[in-house]
Formats: C-alpha cells, structure tokens, sequence
C-alpha cells in the first residue's frame, strides 16, 4: 500500500558539492549547494539562489569549481551551508580549508575534497520557477587516491556524501551493488 505525501521535493540521493568562486579582490568564497546535477556530457547545473555570495561572484568572475564533498571534510562541508559569505567575509579562512588556483578556469580547487569539476559559466538560467547557473566542465582534477582504471572517479574511494533532506542527515556513497546497462538486460526481447 502506498501513502500520499503531499508536495516534497523527494528525489533522493542528492550529491553534497562545495560550489567554490572567487570575488573580484580573489577571495575564495564557497557554499554547499545540494542541488546540483550534471546536464550533459560536459555541462552541470547548480540550482542556487542568485542572493548567494558565491553565485555574485560565479556572475562576476565568469568561473566556479564544483567540488565534491567527502566523509573526511564533513564539518568543513556542513560549514560551508550554515555559514553565509554574505553576513561573514572570512569564511574560507574559518572553514581551516585551504584553495589552489585551478589551472583551466579562474576558479578556486578546494584541496581537501577529492574531485573538482573546473568549470566557466555557460549560462545564468532565471525564470519565474527556477535560477540555475549552467557550466561548462573545462577539467576534472582529483586525488590520485581515488583515480581509478582508465582515469575514471572510483566511486567507493571517494567517499561522497549525500543528503538526506528528510532528516536533515549525511550519507556516504556505499557500495557498487549491479553493472548499468547490464542489470536489466535479461528483460530485454530477445
């Protein structure tokens, strides 16, 4: 039996990322966005506020790095989406994370996460039901520690968090549990 919910936005998992810019004096500002999703092979939205210090900056700077979160830098991240560059202008500085200027685009590598998407803004999409900043992934940097075969992200080395909107919790990627484009092939007409 299924049970009415009403309206939630349910879709689950959602990837915690570090969105990162610089201001024009090359401050690095950064916020947690978890609404986040890549939109083509070499484009990822982020769905956040145009209010947000980081997306003035995104807008100024034409640039951002997308980085993704992990069980180890969990306070940092969490810290990065209670705190606000708005209202605390050292934030960075507080959060003990340190940046490296990407080599691709002119954005910060928060180097304490694993993967970094570096990307330029494409696009600034501003609609009655929706803001997103569209960018064009120039290059993905990540620690050899979680490089795979053939240069591939290994997933269960990373250690992604996600969120759970729910209960207000973190999660950590876990286990491969079945091959894409596999699984289902059994079902398919023969």
């Amino acid at each position: 039996m299924r049970k009415n919910l009403g309206v939630q936005p349910a879709l689950f998992p959602m990837p915690v990322v570090i969105v990162a810019a610089y201001d024009a004096e090359g401050t690095v500002c950064a916020m947690n966005a978890a609404w986040a999703q890549i939109c083509a092979m070499d484009k990822i939205a982020l769905f956040i506020d145009a209010d947000h210090k980081t997306t003035k900056n995104i807008m100024e700077t034409k640039a951002f790095t997308v980085n993704i979160a992990d069980v180890p830098n969990m306070a940092a991240a969490d810290f990065f989406g209670i705190a606000t560059g708005n209202k605390m202008p050292d934030k960075f500085a507080r959060s003990g994370c340190h940046a490296e200027k990407s080599s691709f685009v002119n954005a910060p590598v928060i180097t304490e996460f694993p993967v970094a998407l570096e990307c330029e803004l494409a696009e600034e999409i501003n609609t009655d039901h929706m803001h997103a900043i569209v960018g064009r992934i120039v290059n993905v940097s990540a620690k050899e520690s979680v490089v795979g075969d053939k240069d591939k992200i290994d997933p269960e080395a990373v250690k992604a968090l996600i969120f759970d909107q729910y209960r207000s919790g973190y999660f950590a990627v876990g286990e491969k549990v079945g091959r894409a484009w596999n699984a289902g092939k059994d079902l398919m007409p023969k």
